[in-house]
């Protein structure tokens, strides 16, 4: 762990609430992003952000210092942003259309030297992308989004989704045979990564 989180740590445990800024202000555009692909749009991602970093706050005191606060506050952020997906799916008035974002659609299709067509072809690529999403539980689309967009190795995944490595490793499976199914095009297939289980 950097010594600018320790030291700000130290300084909040003292009683100096605003040093838990400087925690925030480092470590805040990685938990917004797991949490936007977690979630599927802005409003969300910062509901579960905001709540992750509350959580690590009131938590500070448990904190073990053998691992990094930004690993620590990443997966607290994961569980939040999980809950809040499996809730809002129970809650049948929500219906949040994702937003695009530099943390969402975008990031998918190339912004230079796009012409008209180039720029159908990606937002219907991104619609399709999304609607494929919306049909995984979500302990799929988390598994997938960990996996496969932010690079987790399986085991974290687990400890995140309170499941066993073997459950994760199926989860991820089953996303991407979903998401293959529902991504396929009359010309081919839009390719996953088909990424090493490790």
């Amino acid at each position: 762990m950097g010594d600018v989180d320790q030291q700000a740590i130290r300084q909040v445990l003292g009683g100096d609430r605003d040093a838990y800024r400087v925690l925030m202000e480092r470590h805040f555009a990685t938990i917004f992003r797991v949490t936007f692909r977690i979630t599927g749009n802005e409003q969300d991602a910062e509901e579960a952000a905001q709540e992750a970093f509350l959580r690590a706050y009131n938590k500070l005191p448990e904190f073990r210092h053998n691992s990094g606060f930004g690993t620590w506050v990443y997966r607290i952020a994961m569980n939040c942003a999980l809950n809040l997906v499996e809730r809002r799916s129970r809650e049948a008035s929500w219906n949040a259309a994702p937003l695009q974002t530099e943390y969402g659609a975008e990031k998918f299709a190339s912004e230079s030297q796009r012409g008209p067509e180039q720029a159908l072809l990606d937002g219907e690529a991104v619609h399709l992308r999304e609607r494929a999403m919306r049909q995984l539980t979500p302990m799929e689309r988390t598994a997938f989004v960990l996996r496969h967009m932010e690079d987790q190795p399986i085991g974290d995944i687990a400890a995140a989704l309170g499941v066993p490595a073997n459950s994760a490793k199926q989860a991820v499976f089953r996303a991407v045979g979903k998401l293959r199914r529902a991504l396929r095009v009359e010309n081919g297939t839009m390719e996953l990564p088909a990424k090493e289980m490790r």
